[in-house]
């Protein structure tokens, strides 16, 4: 029988091990404790991060409202994901959606331990639990960015945990459950637990930390969100630059801290891999910076803080699904395409278009989280530099070819853009009309924190 090729060690995040759980191998110390130091840096991501990122880009009047929005929309998550979000997407169900093993933390205790992606490694499955709360509180926030100064509060709240419910969770599920390694044993085995992994993960596309789960879910969501809210009242006519640039840079340098816990994180161990992932997220978030300036110096005549700024952001996008599977140029390589194309997108492609995305979430985090989804399988090529794709079954790195894996790779990008894309639109449309959208034309001339919050950013 012919073995399924399945991908490396320290590919995707995976689903708690509970079966092998209780025959109790010990967790490695230093593999918890980073994971944990992970955790926390992803929520210094979000806020105050992405947070103070977002807020020094809207208008004064309106910063307060994008904290809030972020602050709360994370905790909410957070409730979310503890009572059903974790169990629907990390336990065992069907192809697009978990079961209800975990529901309301139900067996999740300090002995419960989750599988890694090496054989007989793992962590606690509370570690696991935490660090992947991170990560499902994070995604919505982001696309608060696109539809920023002008929605509703409540409105906000209500669809982004409408689209976290069927969007979000169905997502990480189809792209990042499987058995663990500890399952293929031979190939008979290996077939049935790659039976009972996710659809996107069946077909066997790479995705090391969100590229699809993250960036393409929630940049699709935030175009759908765009064009439903409309224009900004004045957008075309009358200027809207960033009310504060250094709020700006120094929640995009945040965001680089904080996104070592988002890549390194997610390869779970402690280890030379880890080390490498390091080294891609930092040189592919630097070269994507410079891309970008240099880009818009050439272009416009001058390099600005804001895009550099973005450039960073557009790298760190990029390598998020590739940061594992690529080497080091490979990861280079990644960020100059990718700060190169997101320019393009939020200048070029937004003009041609018209819709407002307030703060680019479709043009960085979508176009982004697409290009670098499927130069993974370009850069994911041994001859290239990149790790190759491991088959667990005969534990040794399979026969790579970058055709056979960007197929794959396109299953994960179109699946993502079409099942986000249809929740946002029935979320979009249901808080429409039994709530409403925008606040009225009054009260975004007035500013939403006063009239949204009573509150004055400055004074």
């Amino acid at each position: 029988m012919k073995t399924r090729t399945l991908p490396l060690v320290a590919a995707l995040l995976l689903a708690p091990l509970t079966a092998m759980a209780e025959t109790a191998a010990a967790v490695d110390k230093g593999d918890t404790a980073w994971l944990l130091t992970s955790t926390a840096l992803v929520i210094l991501m979000t806020i105050p991060g992405l947070a103070l990122f977002y807020g020094g880009m809207v208008r004064s009047k309106n910063v307060l409202s994008v904290l809030m929005q972020v602050f709360l929309t994370f905790c909410v998550i957070a409730i979310a994901w503890a009572v059903y979000g974790y169990s629907l997407a990390f336990t065992a169900g069907n192809a697009f959606v978990g079961g209800a093993d975990r529901l309301f933390m139900s067996g999740l205790t300090v002995e419960s331990i989750a599988a890694t992606f090496s054989k007989g490694v793992y962590v606690p499955e509370m570690a696991y639990f935490v660090f992947q709360l991170t990560f499902a509180c994070i995604t919505p926030c982001l696309i608060v960015g696109a539809f920023a100064e002008r929605l509703k509060f409540s409105a906000v709240l209500v669809f982004l945990l409408f689209w976290f419910t069927f969007s979000y969770v169905p997502v990480a599920h189809m792209v990042w459950f499987w058995a663990g390694p500890d399952a293929y044993t031979d190939a008979e085995a290996g077939a049935a637990a790659g039976a009972m992994a996710g659809f996107i993960f069946q077909k066997g596309a790479l995705d090391f930390a969100g590229g699809t789960v993250v960036h393409i879910n929630s940049g699709i969501a935030g175009l759908v969100g765009a064009i439903f809210a409309g224009r900004r009242v004045g957008y075309g006519r009358a200027p809207m630059p960033p009310h504060n640039l250094p709020m700006v840079m120094i929640g995009a340098s945040l965001l680089w801290v904080g996104w070592f816990g988002f890549n390194v994180g997610s390869n779970l161990e402690a280890n030379g891999l880890a080390a490498q992932v390091f080294a891609n997220t930092l040189l592919a978030t630097a070269s994507a910076a410079v891309a970008w300036s240099f880009a818009e110096w050439i272009w416009r005549g001058t390099p600005t803080v804001l895009g550099a700024a973005s450039g960073a952001v557009a790298g760190l996008v990029a390598i998020t699904p590739a940061c594992g599977w690529v080497g080091p140029m490979g990861a280079i390589a990644i960020g100059v395409i990718a700060g190169l194309l997101c320019l393009a997108a939020v200048t070029k492609l937004k003009a041609r278009f018209g819709y407002d995305d307030s703060l680019d979430v479709f043009g960085v985090h979508c176009v982004g989280g697409i290009v670098g989804s499927l130069l993974t399988a370009v850069f994911c090529s041994p001859s290239l530099g990149g790790t190759g794709v491991y088959d667990y079954v005969a534990n040794a790195v399979a026969p790579y070819s970058i055709g056979g894996q960007l197929v794959a790779q396109l299953w994960g990008v179109g699946v993502t853009i079409l099942w986000s894309g249809a929740v946002s639109v029935a979320g979009y449309a249901l808080v429409r009309a039994l709530i409403g959208l925008r606040v009225s034309e009054d009260e975004e001339r007035e500013g939403l924190d006063t009239r949204s919050h009573g509150e004055s950013a400055y004074t």
